[in-house]
Order: structure tokens, then C-alpha cells, then sequence
């Protein structure tokens, strides 16, 4: 069984480790029966006593600022230990960017969430790039073997407002779209989901390739530093990720709008000009021949009758995305779901 000195790792799970704590024994039982294995610092794995019908990696913190999510698991993870949330499935909970949560950052050298797929080889000195290389093999490791469904939400918030405040990603790899995915996004009440058109090195592109995962990000409203969250915006969300970890059945689905990537802005030198306000929000459209972003000879204009703009960020580093360009594609989406 879990000892007194061990029950703060399940019952504030976000304080133990941004604590650097460590248990005295490495797995116990929880009160309601679930094993429990501590597998280094901010990755805990989870196992019903009886066998597993799925396996879901649950991650959050991944940006050291986006706290919602990661006040939103820890009390998941003592709703598991007690009894109070129901396991039917193995489970891997990951916060991610430990040191950059403690220092109230997005990140301390390098983006996190573009250092996997072996991107982190080239950021040596990087100290975000060991974490990533911890948070493969930790994925691989859980998925390894497994023939039932795999599933990875990663939970984010973004830097900007956005027209539609709850959305999800989903990484491309070349395998077809998956109705299990859609109806669980839109179980989760998300109002857009944006689909990739081109690999990438964010985690839910690793665990959707590499591990044949069904991988989303969800992005569940605004950046705020910790203590300062409503986490009442995120019940739909938490509500059915404790379904899909219980295997319960989904609830009544809501509408849910789909939009595909038609082109990415990327920062090519400091000359880099974006002609978005800081105060656009994510999803607002722009007509034909909009240009939106100048660096040196290179110009971006909306080719499209209508572009949305998705994360649009002068600031990042060059080298890196500062911004999506996005088109409506819902009924043809929907439409082509097995």
C-alpha cells in the first residue's frame, strides 16, 4: 500500500513535483486499488486491478506557462487514487516542462513542443532538450506492445484569444482520420478541431507516429500563471477525459468546426514583419490579397478567398512557425470519416 510519507505524490501530484519531490518506493497500491508507479520526475503511470481495455498518456505543461491543464490533471490523479474517478484503462500522466513551470516561463532555452521526433539532437546545450529525449522513451516505452486502443491527449493554452476558445490540433502522419477521435472532441465540447497537413516535432506528432497513438492537442483557453485559472471553463474537457480513462460511454456530441492547414508563416531573420496586432485573436479571417507577413524578399498574402490565422507570434525565434493559415474544410471532413 501507499505510505503516508508517499500520499502527497497522489494527492497534489502538480505540488510534489514542482517540489522536486521523490517517493520512498518507486510503485505502491492506492486506496482504491490502482497500482501506481512513479517513473521519474513529473511522470506517473497508473494501472486498474483489473485488466486494461486501453491505454491514454495524459500531458500537460509541456509550455511551463500553460497552467490550466496541469491544475486540471493533479486533482484528477487524486480522484484516481481515491476511488473517486473510475480506471479503466492504463494510464500515463506527464507534466512536462518541470523547470520552466517552476520559473513561471514558456520555456528556459528551447519550445519543448519542437524538439521531438529527434529534433532535439540539434539543441545540445539546449535544457529543454534532454526532457524531450525523458518524454519519448517514456511514451514508447508505455505504448510498447500494446494492442488495445493507445490514446494521447496533450493539454495546452494559448498565448492569444481566440474566436474559438477551445480547439484541438491533430498531427499529421498519413493515416486516415479517425471517427473515435472526432466523437471524443466533440464529447469533450471542443468548437474546432485544425488539422495538420505536414509532419512536425511536437509530442502528439511523435506518439501519433512513432506509436501509432490517437494523438490530439487541445488548446483550453489562455495562458494565466498558476492560481489564477476558472478550471470551471474546462469541465467539458476533464469530464470526458475521466469517460475516456473510465471507458464510458460518450455523451450527446456538439457541433464541432473543421479547419486544415493551407500554409505556414515561418520567422526567417530578425527583419521579420507581422501585420497582426498583438490583440487578434486566433481564427480571425483575412480576405484575398491580405498580405500578412514581410521578411526581406519573401511576402505572405492570402491566396484563398478567406484565411483564418492560428497562433500568430512575431516574437519566436527564427527558424520557427509564427503563425498558421488556415481554411474552412468541415462538411468535407466529416464527410470522409470511416
Amino acid at each position: 500500500m501507499t505510505s503516508s510519507a508517499d500520499s502527497a505524490l497522489l494527492d497534489d501530484f502538480l505540488a510534489f513535483t514542482l517540489e522536486g519531490g521523490r517517493p520512498a518506493v518507486n510503485a505502491g497500491t492506492a486506496p482504491s486499488g490502482v497500482r501506481w508507479t512513479w517513473q521519474g520526475e513529473g511522470m506517473l503511470l497508473l494501472e486498474p486491478a483489473q485488466a486494461p481495455t486501453h491505454s491514454v498518456l495524459a500531458s500537460a505543461g509541456i509550455h511551463g506557462d500553460e497552467t490550466a491543464p496541469v491544475e486540471m490533471l493533479s486533482p484528477l490523479v487524486a480522484d484516481i487514487a481515491n476511488g473517486r474517478a473510475p480506471l479503466a484503462a492504463r494510464m500515463l500522466v506527464i507534466l512536462g516542462n518541470i523547470g520552466a513551470m517552476r520559473a513561471g516561463d514558456r520555456y528556459l532555452d528551447d519550445d519543448l513542443n519542437r524538439l521531438f521526433s529527434g529534433r532535439h539532437a540539434l539543441f545540445e546545450t539546449s535544457r529543454e532538450a534532454p526532457r524531450a529525449v525523458e518524454l519519448e522513451r517514456a511514451a514508447l516505452s508505455f505504448f510498447a506492445g500494446v494492442a488495445h486502443p493507445k490514446w494521447h491527449i496533450d493539454m495546452h493554452t494559448a498565448i492569444r484569444a481566440s474566436v474559438f476558445e477551445q480547439f484541438a490540433l491533430l498531427p499529421h502522419t498519413g493515416a486516415p482520420l479517425a471517427r473515435a477521435m472526432f466523437d471524443w472532441l466533440r464529447d469533450a465540447r471542443l468548437q474546432a478541431v485544425l488539422l495538420h497537413r505536414e509532419k512536425g516535432h511536437t509530442f502528439t506528432h511523435f506518439t501519433a507516429q512513432e506509436a501509432g497513438a490517437l494523438a490530439c492537442t487541445l488548446e483550453l483557453g489562455k495562458v494565466r500563471p498558476f492560481g489564477q485559472n476558472d478550471l470551471g471553463r474546462f469541465a467539458a474537457s476533464d469530464a470526458a477525459l475521466r469517460r475516456l480513462i473510465a471507458g464510458e460511454a460518450k455523451q450527446e456530441h456538439a457541433p464541432l468546426r473543421v479547419f486544415t492547414v493551407v500554409a505556414q508563416i515561418d520567422k526567417q531573420s530578425e527583419h521579420f514583419v507581422l501585420n497582426v496586432a498583438s490583440d487578434v485573436p486566433n481564427f480571425t479571417a483575412f480576405g484575398a490579397g491580405t498580405e500578412l507577413a514581410r521578411d526581406g524578399d519573401y511576402r505572405y498574402r492570402v491566396s484563398h478567398d478567406e484565411e483564418r490565422i492560428v497562433f500568430p507570434n512575431p516574437k519566436v525565434k527564427p527558424g520557427l512557425r509564427a503563425g498558421l493559415m488556415v481554411v474552412d474544410t468541415t462538411d468535407s471532413t466529416l464527410a470522409s470519416l470511416d
